[in-house]
C-alpha cells in the first residue's frame, strides 16, 4: 500500500498529462482535478533541436531525483562540519557522487527552455538562455558543487581543515530546490494544500533543530577546556563517546531549547556557548511564530466553511422567527442554505463569471447546446440562435420541495430541467395547492409568461434535487428580436403547443377561444417590440411584408384590408423552414391552420370594434349640422357598408356616401370611431339640382 502511494505521488509529480485522458471520464466531483495555473497551454509548443522543455516528464523526474539528493545534502552537510573528520571513505564517495549529478545539473540547465515572465511563452534561444543562467544563479551553483573535501585532503595542516568544512556548506544552497517544490505542490490542486504546508513547516522544524546541535556539538568539540563545555560538564569524556549517541544528545539539547521546555541538565558552560544559546532562542522565538501562525491559519481555514454555514442558518433563523415565517417558508429556506454548503465546492457560475466573454461562450456552447436544441421551443431555429442564447444561460441547483415559481408572478424567466423532477400546482380556494402535472428531463416551464406576456398560470416545486437552466426573459427577447425568423419559429411552436392543448400551463377546460388570445396576445406583443422608436420594422426582409400587413390589419381592426390579404393568399403559419425541418405538413393540415388563423383573425378585429355605441345623424340636403334629424343609437357594425346599409334601413331606405363626425371631419375607417361618437350621414346629389 505504501508503494502504491509513493508510485502515485511521483505519477502526478512527474508527468505533466497525467489523467487528462481520464479526467473527462470521471465524476465532476473527482478528487483528481488538473492544475489551476494554465502551464499546460505551453506543452504543445515545439521547441528548438536539443532544447528541452521544463515541462518534459523525463526532466520533471530528474529534477525529483536532484530533489531527494538535496535532502540528502541538506542532513550530511552540518552532521560533517561538527562530527566527522574527513577521510576517504564511504561518505567521501557518495559525496562526490552526488556533487556529480548536480554538475551535470549546471550543463543541463544550459539546454532547458523557460518561461518568460512578460509573455508567458517558452523562450527556446540558446542565447537567452545561457544570458540568463549566467546572470541569476549560474555563480551559486558552481560553488555549490565544487569539490572542497578533496582539497581539504590536499591543504590540511595548521588548522585549515575548518576553513574547507566551511565552504563545504555552500552545498546547502541547494535547499532552493526544495523551496520551489514545495511552492509548486502549494499551487498543484491534485495535492492536499494542509499536508503540502504541514510537511513544508515539519520540515523546517526538522533542520533547525538538526543543524542548531551541530553546530552547539561543534563549538564544545573545538573549545580548549572539553570538561568546561555544555556535554563536558554532563560527559567529561564524551570525545571518546560513540557517534550515535553524542548526535542524539545534541539533538536532545536542541529539542529542549526550541520548545523552551528547559530540564537544566544540558546547559552553556562558557561564554562562546552561552552566546550561541543567545543567537538560537532569539532565532526560536521567531520560528515559534512561524509556525503556530501557520498552523493556526491551516486550522481556521479548515473550519471556516463549517463557521460560515453555522452563522448563515442562524441569522436565516432567526430572520424567520423575528418576522414570524411559515414552517414551508422556513423549511425551504432552510434547503436552499443547506444545499449551497454541500454544492460550494463546484462554484460553477463563480468561475464562469471569472473567464472572460468568449471563453464563457465557448463553454456555454459545450455543456448548453445539446440540452436546448431538444427543447420543442426551439426546435427549427438556426445554431446562430440557439449560440447566442446560451451564452446567457445560467445554471442552478434547487433542493426538493423548494419553489421555483409561484403562481401570478410576474414572468422573467424560462426554465430548462435537466436533471430531478417538478410538480405543477395550483391554488384553490380552500388554501391548498392542486396538483396539476410533473415535469421530466428535458421539458420547459415558465414560457407561456414569458412570451405571452402573462403571469405565471402555476406553481412550480421541485419534488427532489433539479439542475435548471434558467434563461432570462430579456436574453430571450434580444435573441428573437435580432433573429425575427427564428423569433417566428418559436412563437409558432409556442402556438401548435397551444393548439394542441398540451402545454402544461392551459388547463385542459379551456377553450379553443383561449387559445386564440394566448396567440394574438403574444404575436402582437411581440411584433411590438420588433418596431424601433420611429416606428419603422427593424426587420428589411421581404418575405415578412404579407405576414406584417396582415398583423397590421388585425391590430387595426380592418377587416375589409384583412378580407383582401387573404383572398391574396397571405396567412400566418408556420415558416418554410420550420415546415421543411418537420417534413412537411398534408394540405388538410394547412387548410385546417389556415381556417383556424382566419378564426382568429376576424375574432381580433370583432374584438377591436365590438360594444361600440354610436348616435347616428341624416343631414338634409343643405348639409346643416343644426337641421339634423333625431338620432338612433345602434351598436356599432364590423364594417363601413354594413353601417351604411343600417343607417339606410334605420332613415327609410335612403342611401347615403359618406359619414362624417360632429366636427364635419369625413370618415372611412372604423377604427377611429370611439364608443360615444355622433355620425352623419350624407345623402346623395344628383347633377343639375339648385
Amino acid at each position: 500500500m505504501p508503494i502504491s502511494c509513493t508510485r502515485n505521488f511521483f505519477e502526478r509529480f512527474c508527468v505533466e498529462e497525467y489523467n487528462i485522458d481520464t479526467i473527462k471520464q470521471s465524476s465532476f466531483l473527482s478528487a483528481d482535478l488538473l492544475p489551476s495555473l494554465g502551464a499546460r497551454i505551453n506543452q504543445s509548443t515545439k521547441l528548438r533541436k536539443h532544447i528541452i522543455s521544463p515541462f518534459n516528464s523525463k526532466y520533471r523526474a530528474w529534477e525529483m531525483w536532484l530533489v531527494l539528493l538535496v535532502i540528502y545534502s541538506a542532513w550530511i552537510c552540518p552532521f560533517q562540519f561538527a562530527f566527522i573528520t574527513y577521510k576517504k571513505d564511504a561518505i567521501f564517495i557518495i559525496d562526490n557522487i552526488v556533487n556529480g549529478f548536480f554538475a551535470i545539473d549546471i550543463v543541463l540547465t544550459f539546454f532547458v527552455a523557460y518561461l518568460d515572465s512578460q509573455s508567458y511563452l517558452l523562450v527556446d534561444t540558446p542565447k537567452k538562455i545561457a544570458i540568463r543562467y549566467l546572470s541569476t544563479w549560474f555563480a551559486f551553483d558552481v560553488c555549490s558543487t565544487a569539490p572542497f573535501q578533496p582539497l581539504s585532503l590536499l591543504f590540511n595542516y595548521n588548522g585549515s581543515e575548518l576553513g574547507f568544512r566551511i565552504l563545504s556548506m555552500l552545498r546547502l544552497w541547494r535547499l532552493r530546490r526544495v523551496s520551489s517544490l514545495f511552492a509548486r505542490l502549494e499551487k498543484d490542486i491534485r495535492f492536499n494544500y494542509f499536508w503540502i504546508r504541514c510537511t513544508k513547516l515539519i520540515s523546517v522544524t526538522l533542520f533547525a533543530v538538526h543543524c542548531a546541535g551541530c553546530f552547539n556539538y561543534l563549538i564544545a568539540d573545538r573549545y580548549p577546556e572539553p570538561r568546561k563545555t555544555w556535554i563536558g560538564a554532563v560527559y567529561p569524556d564524551f570525545k571518546e563517546a560513540s557517534l550515535w549517541n553524542r548526535y542524539v544528545t545534541a539533538l536532545y539539547w536542541s529539542i529542549t531549547t526550541l520548545t523552551t521546555t528547559g530540564y537544566g541538565d544540558l546547559h552553556p558552560e562558557n561564554p562562546r556557548e552561552m552566546l550561541f544559546d543567545i543567537f538560537f532562542m532569539m532565532f526560536n522565538l521567531g520560528l515559534t511564530a512561524y509556525l503556530i501562525g501557520n498552523m493556526t491559519n491551516l486550522v481556521v481555514h479548515w473550519t471556516s466553511r463549517t463557521r460560515t454555514f453555522r452563522d448563515t442558518v442562524r441569522a436565516a433563523s432567526e430572520f424567520a422567527s423575528r418576522n414570524q415565517l411559515p414552517h414551508d417558508i422556513q423549511d425551504q429556506m432552510l434547503s436552499h442554505i443547506c444545499l449551497k454548503f454541500k454544492t460550494e465546492g463546484l462554484k460553477q457560475q463563480e468561475t464562469l463569471n471569472n473567464l472572460p466573454k468568449a471563453i464563457r461562450s465557448s463553454i456555454a456552447n459545450y455543456l448548453f447546446l445539446p440540452i436546448v436544441q431538444n427543447i420543442y421551443l426551439f426546435q427549427g431555429v438556426s445554431r446562430d440562435f440557439l449560440f447566442q442564447l446560451v451564452s446567457d444561460i445560467d445554471a442552478e441547483y434547487f433542493p426538493p420541495k423548494e419553489d421555483i415559481i409561484l403562481q401570478n408572478e410576474a414572468p422573467t424567466d424560462l426554465y430548462i430541467l435537466v436533471s430531478g423532477a417538478v410538480d405543477f400546482a395550483s391554488y384553490v380556494v380552500d388554501g391548498h395547492d392542486q396538483i396539476q402535472g410533473k415535469a421530466v428531463i428535458g421539458d420547459t416551464f415558465g414560457e407561456i409568461g414569458v412570451l405571452c406576456y402573462r403571469p405565471q398560470p402555476f406553481t412550480v416545486r421541485t419534488t427532489e434535487l433539479s439542475q435548471i437552466l434558467r434563461i432570462s426573459r430579456t436574453s430571450l427577447m434580444s435573441a428573437m428580436h435580432a433573429h425575427a425568423e427564428d423569433g417566428r419559429v418559436i412563437m409558432n411552436n409556442l402556438f401548435m403547443k397551444l393548439r394542441g392543448q398540451q402545454s402544461i400551463g392551459i388547463d385542459a377546460t379551456n377553450n379553443d377561444q383561449e387559445n386564440r388570445d394566448f396567440q394574438r396576445m403574444g404575436w402582437e406583443e411581440w411584433m411590438d417590440s420588433r418596431i424601433d422608436c420611429k416606428g419603422s420594422d427593424v426587420s428589411n426582409s421581404t418575405s415578412e411584408s404579407g405576414e406584417k400587413a396582415l398583423m397590421d390589419a388585425i391590430h387595426k381592426g380592418d377587416i375589409e384590408m384583412v378580407k383582401k390579404l387573404l383572398k391574396r393568399g397571405i396567412n400566418i403559419e408556420e415558416p418554410k423552414v420550420l415546415t421543411e425541418a418537420r417534413g412537411g405538413n398534408s394540405n388538410s393540415e394547412t387548410k385546417q391552420r389556415s381556417n383556424d388563423s382566419d378564426q382568429c383573425c376576424s375574432s381580433s378585429i370583432q374584438a377591436k370594434v365590438k360594444d361600440k355605441r354610436v348616435t347616428i345623424h341624416m343631414l338634409s340636403q343643405e348639409k346643416d349640422i343644426s337641421q339634423r334629424h333625431n338620432g338612433k343609437l345602434i351598436l356599432l357594425p364590423t364594417s363601413i357598408e354594413e353601417l351604411l346599409s343600417l343607417a339606410g334601413e334605420k332613415f327609410g331606405g335612403c342611401s347615403f356616401t359618406k359619414i362624417t363626425d360632429a366636427e364635419n371631419a369625413e370618415i372611412d375607417d372604423l377604427y377611429v370611431i370611439r364608443d360615444g361618437d355622433h355620425l352623419f350621414f350624407h345623402q346623395i346629389e344628383f347633377e343639375g339640382r339648385n
